[in-house]
């Protein structure tokens, strides 16, 4: 029973054993938290996803359908992001950090609008982050002149 309680309790965070993490697959999974953020997904808001993904992280398009089951199954079973912002903060840079906020951003646009839980997600994930609120804007911004 402890085990039990131990697993349900560290399930936020990404497995220690899980040496397929990299950057690319944990943007990815940030990236499906925005898009299932309003329990909709849409056919705008994946490719947006995996055009940002190629451009980002410099992945071919076979990589890249790889690199979104991955993630979408992650995003199904996972109950949060802390690991993968956990992951991001140790292995990327801030300007990096931001880059992956305005492409959440760009994401949360591809439809008619951004919805509230999709700003929220983005917020909380800007904050793992440690991106100051400024930042957040910015990038909001950013993403809208893009």
């Amino acid at each position: 029973m402890l085990s039990s309680l131990r697993k349900l309790f560290s399930r936020e965070e990404v497995p220690a054993e899980d040496a397929a993490l990299d950057p690319a697959l944990a943007a990815a999974a940030l990236m499906f938290e925005v898009v299932w953020a309003d329990h909709e997904i849409s056919q705008s808001e994946l490719v947006t996803a995996k055009t940002l993904l190629k451009q980002m992280f410099s992945v071919e398009e076979d990589a890249v359908m790889s690199i979104v089951a991955d993630a979408e199954e992650r995003v199904r079973e996972s109950v949060g992001v802390h690991g993968y912002t956990s992951f991001l903060n140790e292995s990327m840079s801030e300007e990096e950090k931001f880059a992956v906020v305005t492409a959440l951003w760009q994401i949360a646009l591809a439809e008619d609008g951004i919805d509230v839980m999709e700003e929220h997600s983005i917020r909380k994930t800007s904050d793992l982050l440690y991106l100051s609120h400024s930042r957040f804007i910015e990038a909001k911004l950013k993403a809208k002149a893009l």
